[in-house]
């Protein structure tokens, strides 16, 4: 073998170029050539290759080259096809070699022999020899002369090929070779026709044309399903031959060639009304040729016929054959869904290079395609495709035109794109699934079809895990919790059921904050069936915090008697047996009041008295109201009190004597005699100031008006009188409630203040004279200041103050911690 590869080699190396590479032999019998597998130099394309070498068969040399003649003039889709043929010889006289490349084939004798064909298979190949016999005989006037199992090949698709034209001639040529080298072809006494072997070759003149191939053509059918060569007692016999071809074969076969059944009429028979030529697989072989061409009933049929084939059936046909012809249809002659699906079914056969190869390409220009209806289709069959599919392919060239799905004015277009999104999730790049995909769900999640939002809604839910973590919680909350509240019964359906399927990939914190109360509305649902899910998803969700509340500890407050970082121990009022949920706040706030109830006093001559009782009417607004009343009852206190308090200042005023004092500022007085006997004491005012956000949407706590809050806040006022006719009036009260907090506030401000500077912390103040009209400046504040007080030089009234007396911080006796410490 090795020897006859290097002679070929180097014949072809001396003698004209052969673009065609030698491979392995194959064994071909009762043929005058010899055949080896070849590939094509230029792209490695797979072919076949016929040897004559002339040396020892200079005998039969006129057989080859009348083949060779033949192969190239007579051109038969059931004839072999011919690539390149190559006649030369070393010496440049005497020829020595002829080849011959053709598309690659195999010797139907191999499959014979294996009896590897099927009935349905069989009858196919031989109704493909009858029509090539019928072109040969009545087309082209010829005798083909040499009809037998080893003359014929099957191709790439499984089709079979007539081959063996060493005596192929017509019966126009006088010097055909047919009449002197007819007997000269291997083992051809067993084919010949009874008249050919009483009379010769010459006798074939005297009969139709189609008589020896007939007749040859009958002993091939009982080749064919019998797995084998005949011999000369074995003419006729119908053993294995199909029961509907009996007639007709035995026809064929008689020994008279005036009345022998020529091969057309033997087609004829086989096709007629349950004939045995008619098949499946020859229909399809018949109808797949220009299948674009053929009317919407015509294409129906033909492909009703495909889904009637059983799975026995060639593959290499269909790939071979039939695929490139229904891909052809599909995207050129509107093949539709129907052809489509058909082809999916035969690429599930193809390799991933046959795929690629033939498939492929023409999925990514339908996707380009602005069919709505083949859009869909493939769509439909993205499932069966996508494993086939690279990334780089989906993510470069399928998905770009997918996307245009999302906004498409038809709604099952829009509907079939975000279905396809649970197919192509796994060949997308992060990017894309983070970027733009989102982007087109969000859109599809606000669709006016109540489907589509449904679906997109079950697709975030699958999709949840390709996210990115980031991702994945800010747009999975926001979106099912919008899903929630959905008109359309479905889609809250369907949000529930996607957030107890992602249960896992948000953080306990975000189940508890956001998740969970947006699930609460959907328990009172007005459908039963959203409300049994919610109360599930809930479970779920509860179950989750719940066993993360467990892992945290009991408090983050700091143990008891360890210095903060300022170095404060921290202490809490709460009693320890006091274990209601507004314990801790009730016992802060009596102990509060306890701690400073009793009475105010001063020295203070002609000047409120602070010693007297709080009531009602005479109170420091830093003291909650002994009893409750009604708004309308504050406001009548409130204007007796400003009364009250405008009278006792022009008394004041008019009593003062005009020798000037230094008076100390009651605010830094008061402040600092609370400092030093309460120093032990928790602030009431800063634990109110801490809660004072909490009481900011309370009417109760807004802010009173300016003038009110300076009267009736500040412990010590100070101010010089006018005269009568001259006093500008107080502001009008605005029936607005006094700034308790904003009262406390101010006062834990001016508690936690350093000594104030000079000037600030005068021991005395100057008044002005009696005589002199008093004039207001700037605004009254909302705190503990009063108006600022311009005086007239001339006369000034100076109003002594003594040092008030001690408040008594020491706590009554109560019957327990109760919201009555208000009244």
């Amino acid at each position: 073998m090795e020897f006859l590869k290097s002679a070929v080699a180097s014949a072809i190396s001396k003698g004209p170029p052969f673009p065609y590479t030698f491979g392995e032999k194959i064994d071909l019998e009762q043929s005058i050539w010899t055949l080896y597998n070849g590939t094509k130099r230029e792209d490695g394309s797979p072919c076949s290759i016929f040897t004559y070498e002339i040396t020892p068969n200079k005998s039969r040399l006129p057989l080859a080259k009348n083949a060779v003649r033949k192969l190239r003039t007579l051109r038969h889709p059931g004839i072999i096809r011919v690539l390149d043929t190559v006649e030369a010889s070393q010496d440049d006289v005497t020829e020595t070699y002829i080849y011959v490349a053709t598309e690659r084939v195999t010797p139907l004798g191999w499959h014979v022999r294996r009896k590897s064909l099927s009935v349905e298979t069989t009858k196919w190949g031989l109704y493909t020899i009858a029509n090539t016999l019928k072109f040969i005989n009545d087309e082209a006037l010829s005798v083909h002369g040499n009809i037998r199992a080893s003359s014929i090949f099957t191709s790439d698709s499984g089709e079979w090929r007539l081959g063996g034209l060493d005596v192929l001639s017509s019966i126009k040529e006088d010097d055909s070779v047919i009449y002197t080298y007819g007997s000269s072809v291997p083992d051809s006494a067993r084919y010949h026709p009874p008249e050919v072997t009483r009379s010769g070759w010459e006798t074939i003149k005297k009969n139709p044309v189609s008589a020896p191939d007939s007749y040859a053509y009958g002993l091939l059918i009982y080749e064919v399903f019998n797995g084998g060569a005949l011999s000369s007692d074995q003419v006729g016999q119908t053993k294995n031959i199909p029961p509907n071809i009996h007639q007709s074969y035995k026809r064929i076969l008689n020994n008279n060639p005036k009345v022998r059944l020529t091969v057309a009429s033997f087609i004829e028979q086989g096709r007629r009304s349950g004939g045995f030529f008619e098949t499946p697989l020859i229909r399809l072989s018949d109808g797949v040729e220009n299948l674009g061409l053929k009317s919407d009933e015509e294409r129906g049929e033909l492909l009703s016929e495909l889904d009637e084939l059983s799975e026995d059936f060639p593959e290499d046909f269909f790939k071979m054959k039939i695929l490139p012809e229904l891909l052809k249809s599909v995207e050129f002659g509107g093949g539709g869904p129907k052809v489509f699906a058909f082809i999916m079914k035969l690429g599930s056969k193809l390799s991933e290079d046959e795929y690629d190869s033939r498939i492929t390409p023409v999925i990514v220009r339908l996707f380009a395609s602005p069919d709505r209806q083949m859009r869909v289709t493939l769509l439909d069959h993205l499932p069966s495709m996508i494993d086939h599919l690279s990334q780089k392919i989906v993510t470069d060239k399928i998905f770009p035109q997918m996307i245009t799905g999302f906004t498409d004015m038809a709604p099952v277009v829009r509907e079939q794109t975000v279905k396809a999104v649970l197919t192509i999730i796994t060949k997308l790049a992060d990017r894309t699934v983070n970027g733009e995909l989102l982007k087109y769900l969000a859109k599809t999640a606000n669709d006016e079809q109540p489907g589509i939002r449904t679906n997109t809604m079950i697709c975030l839910g699958k999709i949840a895990r390709n996210l990115g973590p980031n991702t994945r919680q800010k747009v999975l909350i926001a979106a099912f919790t919008r899903g929630l509240k959905d008109p359309f019964v479905h889609a809250r359906n369907a949000a529930l059921q996607a957030l107890a399927a992602t249960l896992d990939l948000f953080p306990e914190e975000e189940c508890a904050n956001k998740i969970l109360p947006g699930l609460c509305s959907s328990l009172v649902d007005k459908e039963k069936v959203v409300r049994d899910q919610a109360n599930k998803t809930i479970d779920l969700y509860l179950g989750r915090v719940r066993k993360y509340g467990s892992t945290l500890p009991d408090t983050a407050m700091p143990p008891p008697n360890v210095p903060t970082s300022n170095g404060v121990v921290p202490r809490i009022g709460t009693p320890q047996n006091d274990t209601s949920w507004a314990g801790w706040a009730i016992s802060s706030f009596t102990n509060k009041i306890a701690s400073t109830s009793g009475e105010i006093e001063a020295k203070t001559n002609g000047s409120i008295n602070l010693g007297a009782p709080i009531t009602s009417l005479n109170r420091s607004s830093s003291v909650p109201p002994t009893t409750t009343s009604s708004a309308g009852n504050v406001r009548s206190t409130m204007t007796a009190t400003k009364s009250s308090v405008r009278l006792t200042l022009e008394k004041q005023a008019l009593r003062t004597s005009s020798t000037p004092a230094s008076v100390a500022s009651s605010t830094d007085q008061f402040f600092s005699d609370a400092a030093q006997d309460g120093s032990n004491e928790n602030d009431f005012g800063d634990a109110w100031g801490e809660m004072g956000d909490m009481h900011e949407a309370e009417t109760f706590f807004d802010a009173p008006d300016d003038t009110v809050s300076a009267t009736a806040s500040t412990p010590n006022l100070v101010s010089a009188p006018a005269s009568p006719q001259k006093q500008k009036s107080v502001a009008a009260y605005d029936d607005s409630e006094p700034d308790f907090a904003g009262w406390l506030s101010a006062q834990a401000q001016s508690k936690s203040k350093a000594p104030l500077p000079k000037g600030l912390s005068k021991s005395s103040t100057s008044a002005t004279s009696s005589l002199g009209r008093m004039v207001t400046t700037g605004a009254v504040g909302s705190g503990l200041g009063a108006k600022k007080v311009a005086a007239n030089p001339k006369r000034r009234v100076v109003v002594p103050v003594s040092k008030p007396k001690t408040i008594d911080t020491k706590p009554k006796e109560s019957a327990g911690d109760d919201w009555d410490a208000w009244d």
